[in-house]
């Protein structure tokens, strides 16, 4: 009797040592605190639709300019040799860099606010709109240096990221005003089979006090809100369906389960060939 029930204790012993130590396998399910989450269903100023088209230029910011009536006046005419020491991407540094006639030269926002162009030097562009300060750096080329330019000018950080169930997660950059999230998740390769497409979350502003709008691409309506369009920074997290959750679970509870089930099994074949 003694045996039976110093046998019954290692058993249940082992069961909770192998219940607690077993390693779950991890959800990763983010941005689920609804506590510290606000779902932005109105629209509001941070979230009208403008893409990037009202982000103001900063410090460190990198602008790709050049002048489509004559290009050799802000780039050099001849492409930038790339070193094969320098893997293969062409480098930016300093308030210039390099490129071709095609892609415009690119120039960093310094500290103070301003970028040094060739010919009229330094620009103050901090707090000025892409839009904006297009319009100034041509003001001051027609006046002083050029006939006519027409000045292109395009801010190439600017991003977003985008996690969860998509093919390619990572970050993506935002090469024009206007990127909507369908756009985005074709670039990414699209959805994977354990998305749910009626949860993907977009996550902006402020990330002590961040915004988040839940999107429903299961409604052919949603193309039309203006809530999709990106802007810089954007968060996107796309959630796993029901379908996929409840297989992940089961096969976290299959896997606990089995390391518990040998135990079992190997204390009752003890236990029977004991008591023969």
């Amino acid at each position: 009797m003694r045996f039976h029930t110093a046998l019954i204790t290692t058993l249940l012993f082992f069961l909770v040592l192998v219940f607690g130590s077993c390693s779950y396998k991890q959800q990763q399910v983010l941005f689920e605190r609804q506590a510290q989450i606000i779902d932005t269903t109105k629209i509001s100023e941070a979230n009208n639709g403008v893409g990037t088209s009202d982000y103001h230029i900063r410090s460190q910011d990198i602008l790709q300019i050049r002048n489509l009536q004559n290009a050799k006046y802000i780039v050099d005419e001849t492409p930038t040799a790339v070193s094969p020491a320098s893997g293969g991407a062409a480098a930016v540094g300093g308030s210039g860099g390099g490129g071709s006639a095609g892609e415009g030269q690119t120039y960093q926002v310094e500290d103070d606010g301003t970028v040094a162009l060739p010919l009229i030097g330094h620009v103050m562009v901090a707090g000025l709109t892409r839009a904006e300060a297009q319009k100034k750096i041509e003001g001051i080329y027609s006046k002083d240096v050029l006939v006519n330019p027409i000045i292109d000018l395009k801010i190439t950080n600017l991003k977003v990221t985008i996690l969860g169930e998509i093919r390619i997660q990572g970050n993506y950059p935002l090469v024009k005003d206007k990127t909507n999230l369908v756009e985005l998740i074709g670039a990414a390769g699209g959805l994977t089979e354990k998305a749910n497409e009626k949860d993907i979350k977009i996550v902006r502003g402020d990330p002590k006090n961040p915004q988040v709008t839940v999107v429903d691409l299961s409604n052919i309506k949603t193309l039309a809100d203006p809530r999709i369009i990106l802007q810089n920074n954007d968060i996107i997290y796309i959630a796993q369906n029901k379908r996929a959750i409840k297989s992940d679970q089961l096969q976290t509870v299959t896997t606990t389960l089995q390391p518990a089930l040998i135990i079992l099994n190997t204390a009752l074949i003890i236990y029977t060939l004991i008591h023969r």
